[in-house]
This record gives structure tokens, C-alpha cells and sequence, in this order.
């Protein structure tokens, strides 16, 4: 993808590095979601210049040589059908359709386009496949077993504890959690605050055993692994920097899958499991959405399907006139 870039002609190179700023700038997206962005992009304008392969189909060779005003609804709907072909997921390409909707409506905002031709553009849905969730007594006994290591004062354990019960306890992302620092904890109000997608501000509470957890880390743990160059980062790594988000995936693996019987997921099965529990307990559908960042109530409500979808296997299970 990156040779199809450079390959791009250069006007329409500098039109994808515009788009580029705008999204990490003006929109203030995550590095991950501007470069899966300006992918999808520059696989866009590199058919529609016949620069790509997708399948047996080839770039719209009429295309060839012009500029971003050749994108028009039927290169869009050639370049999704190519992939279709190519044997792409429903669900891939119900992203990228998103992503050239996305950029089509920039450009058109930008006078590149005449017109937004994305407008048009009707999406394959895709299928969603329901989160894997612990039961809660499950995330019980994986916390129970973190505690434990805690207990013998190592400060990595006592900083992978407080990171489980922080992730489960408030559902955030790993990405947030790894961007916290110190001062974004309050302990005696115990909330944190936390910095999400789009550079949106947000404060989630949590409860009484990921806050002990916090105060053992802080006190116990934290001092142990502070260098002078530390950043006021509330987790560190053994050689004080900044702990990352592949240390946390590694560290939420290890945990669950030394619970026989846990499902295989990473921090991001903890989200799901704090939302579930969070409904499963009476909470509203708007606060959980509150909690969690996401913009719109929609990505909440695919908690409820899991919700319900749990209560009729407990349903199946038990109820005697199940079958």
C-alpha cells in the first residue's frame, strides 16, 4: 500500500496528505484510525488509477492520469465490487465503503469534488458477530487470582492488578488507560478522567477494589519502578517508562488464560464484560454509553443483544419447560 502511494500522481498524493492532517488535526484521531483511514484511501484512488489489483479486476483504466474529480459513484461501487469478488468480508468492506464515504464528503467540503458521490454509496451491512463476555463470577475469580499475586508486594504484580481491576471496574480502553496519568485519578472521589476518541473528555467512576488497588500500586508498587526521566504516567514499565498497550494485551492474556474454562479475549473482553454486567445489573442504556465513550447509542446497545442472548441460554438451561 505504501508503494501505491508513491505511485499516486502528485496532486493527488498531496489531496490524500490534506486528508491525512485533517483527520489526525482537525479530527483529532488516533494514529491507528488515520493510518487505517488513509489506507483505505490510497486503495481507493490507487484502483481508480490502475494501480491496484483487487481480484482479477483491474483500476478503471478510463481513470488513468486524472485527478480525485474522477472518482464518481461508479468507481466507487467498481472498487467495492472488485472486493467483493476478491472475497473480502462483509464486514471489511463495510468499513472501507464507510472510509471512501468519509473522504468523499471531506473532498466534496473541499472543493475537490463537485459533487459528493458518496452520498450515494449504499453499504454492505456488516454481520455482528456478539462479543465474548465473562460471566461474573468469572472476572471474579481472575481479580481474586491478581490479588493474590499482589499481595506479596511485587511491584509488577501490584501494578498488573490495579491495571485488571481498573480496566473491568471502568470499562475504558486500553488505549486510555495507557494515557492516564497520575493526576487524572481521583482517589477520594474515585473517578478518573479520561481522555477518549476525538480528543473527547470524559469521567468514569469506579469502585472500592480497584481503588485499594490503585493505593497499593501508588504507594507500594510505583516508587520501585520510578526513574528520574519517569513521566507522571499513572502505569509504568519495569524500566519506568510509560506502559503500552501491547504490555497491557500481554498482561490481560496471562490472566484469563489462567482461569480454566475463561474464553480467550484481551482488555477488550473486559470492556465488554464490565458493559454487560453494568446492564446485567440494572444500569441504563444511555449511562452505560455515558461510561464507555462511544458516540452514539447504537454501538451501546450491542451489549443488550449479549444481555438477552445470556439470559436465554440461563433460561434454557434451567427453566423446566425450556425444551
Amino acid at each position: 500500500m505504501h508503494q501505491v502511494r508513491e505511485e499516486l500522481p502528485e496532486s493527488v498524493g498531496t489531496i490524500v496528505a490534506d486528508y491525512e492532517r485533517h483527520l489526525g488535526l482537525e479530527r483529532g484521531l488516533s494514529a491507528h484510525t488515520v493510518r487505517a483511514y488513509v489506507a483505505d484511501v490510497v486503495s481507493l484512488l490507487g484502483y481508480l488509477h490502475g494501480l491496484t489489483v483487487v481480484g482479477n479486476a483491474r483500476g478503471i483504466d478510463r481513470s488513468m492520469g486524472k485527478g480525485v474529480e474522477a472518482l464518481d459513484l461508479t468507481a466507487l461501487r467498481a472498487w467495492l465490487a472488485a472486493q467483493r469478488t476478491a472475497g473480502v468480508s462483509r464486514t471489511t468492506m463495510a468499513r472501507r465503503s464507510a472510509a471512501a464515504r468519509t473522504f468523499t464528503a471531506w473532498a466534496h467540503r473541499r472543493g475537490y469534488l463537485a459533487t459528493d458521490p458518496g452520498a450515494r454509496l449504499a453499504a454492505p451491512r456488516p454481520h455482528r458477530k456478539l462479543p465474548s463476555v465473562l460471566r461474573q463470577d468469572q472476572a471474579s475469580e481472575v481479580l481474586d487470582a491478581s490479588k493474590k499475586g499482589a499481595a506479596e508486594l511485587d511491584p509488577v504484580a501490584l501494578r498488573d492488578h490495579a491495571l485488571l481491576e481498573l480496566l473491568y471496574a471502568t470499562g475504558i480502553r486500553v488505549s486510555e488507560l495507557c494515557g492516564l496519568d497520575i493526576d487524572d485519578v481521583d482517589l477520594d472521589k474515585r473517578v478518573v478522567v479520561v481522555l477518549g476518541k476525538g480528543g473527547k473528555e470524559r469521567t468514569v467512576p469506579f469502585g472500592e477494589p480497584a481503588g485499594r488497588a490503585i493505593i497499593d500500586w501508588l504507594r507500594r508498587g510505583r516508587p520501585a519502578l520510578t526513574r528520574p526521566t519517569s513521566p507522571p504516567a499513572l502505569l509504568l514499565g519495569v524500566r519506568g517508562g510509560r506502559f503500552q498497550p501491547a504490555s497491557v494485551r500481554r498482561i490481560v492474556h496471562e490472566a484469563l488464560n489462567a482461569i480454566p474454562g475463561v474464553p480467550v479475549m484481551g482488555p477488550h473482553g473486559l470492556r465488554h464484560s464490565a458493559a454487560t454486567h453494568l446492564l446485567e445489573g440494572g444500569a441504563d442504556l444511555r449511562s452505560v454509553q455515558e461510561l464507555l465513550g462511544h458516540a452514539t447509542l447504537s454501538t451501546t446497545q450491542l451489549y443488550t443483544h449479549v444481555t438477552v442472548e445470556r439470559l436465554k441460554a440461563i433460561h434454557d438451561r434451567t427453566h423446566p419447560r425450556s425444551r
